[in-house]
């Protein structure tokens, strides 16, 4: 796939310095660029590497001004922002990556099955029955779509998916390879042996629009009703959401953090990464997390930012663990004080 500097240009409404008919078909950092690879120039501390760059194309700023001789095969392009331009570029590459259309021949479609204008289900995949797949979805090789499962328009799935039956999930999402979305919630009681009874798990999973989830991410069914992850929630890699929890809008989670049942996240909210929170829990909108935190409250208080296990304030945990840091030090003066106390009551009683 290659583009002209002309072309790239008219795609950011940029201005070419240099050779317009020069092509590319691959992107590279400017520390490494190679002939025939597009890079950019916003961080200023690159700026170096402009003069010595191998790359064909540099994205720049209108403002910048080089100090010496660029080499004669480069060509720039002067846009506004140059991160914004080069992002804008990602995005029609990643468009057109995925611009794949209709059934693999090893694929299994069954009957009753609606597919939008402009989806493609890659080989491997299985769709059962009742399934409503929008406009442009695209379903990767390897995957399994369970019965009466409905996927918005333009969601892309990668391979290896797994969505259980009557999960909903919305328009423009991106789930990720491994992910598995409508796996039993882990509900079980104890019987009168002392043994556990499963307890069935009914409901399904709905994931609203624009939400991206992680490689090898879990979203458990609910037992009754919905688990739910609102609208432009982020979600990485390895989190466990368990049965009935629901996620308010725009929350983000870091890898390796569980969510038991029934917990409510709010919206807004930041997850760091190998943060626990237990079940039945409230956590208010704008709640900061840091990472590997241990959640064993609500939060009731919006925009609050906690850290430990058991988390508190994080404030009250800074000071707490720089006291924590001085237990040697304090101590041994302790002890110190201990033998002076006892040298004084030795004298005394003399």
């Amino acid at each position: 796939m290659k583009f002209s500097a002309q072309k790239i240009a008219q795609l950011i409404d940029g201005e070419i310095v240099g050779d317009e008919l020069v092509e590319v078909s691959d992107l590279s950092k400017i520390e490494d660029g190679r002939p025939g690879t597009l890079s950019f120039l916003a961080n200023p501390a690159y700026t170096e590497y402009i003069y010595s760059t191998r790359a064909s194309v540099v994205i720049v700023s209108k403002d910048f001004k080089a100090e010496r001789d660029v080499p004669s095969t480069l060509t720039m392009i002067r846009v506004s922002d140059p991160y914004a331009g080069f992002a804008k570029l990602l995005e029609v590459y990643n468009r057109l990556k995925h611009d794949r259309v209709g059934i693999a021949k090893s694929a299994v479609v069954e009957e009753g099955v609606e597919l939008g204008e402009g989806a493609y289900i890659g080989h491997g995949t299985v769709v059962e029955t009742g399934t409503r797949i929008g406009a442009g979805v695209k379903i990767y090789p390897g995957c399994f779509i369970g019965e009466g499962v409905t996927i918005g328009d333009h969601t892309i799935i990668h391979p290896g998916v797994h969505v259980l039956s009557r999960c909903e999930i919305g328009a423009h999402c991106v789930i990720h390879s491994g992910v598995v979305i409508g796996g039993d919630g882990f509900g079980f009681a104890p019987n009168s042996e002392n043994n556990y009874s499963k307890v069935p798990q009914i409901g399904n999973v709905l994931v609203e629009d624009h939400v991206e989830i992680g490689s090898n991410s879990t979203i458990d069914r609910a037992t009754l009703g919905h688990t739910i992850i609102r609208k432009g929630v982020k979600i990485d890699n390895l989190i466990q959401i368990a049965h009935n929890v629901e996620i308010g809008e725009n929350t983000v989670i870091a890898a390796q953090s569980g969510v038991a049942g029934s917990t409510k996240i709010g919206k807004n909210c930041m997850i760091g990464g190998q943060v626990g929170i237990v079940g039945h829990l409230t956590i208010a909108d704008g709640t900061k997390i840091a990472a590997q935190s241990g959640i064993g409250s609500s939060v009731k208080e919006p925009n609050t930012i906690i850290q430990g296990s058991p988390a508190f304030g994080i404030g009250d945990f800074k000071r707490s663990y720089i006291g924590f840091r001085k237990l040697p030090s304090l101590l041994k003066e302790v002890d110190e004080l201990r033998k002076t106390i006892e040298a004084q009551k030795s004298k005394t009683q003399i």
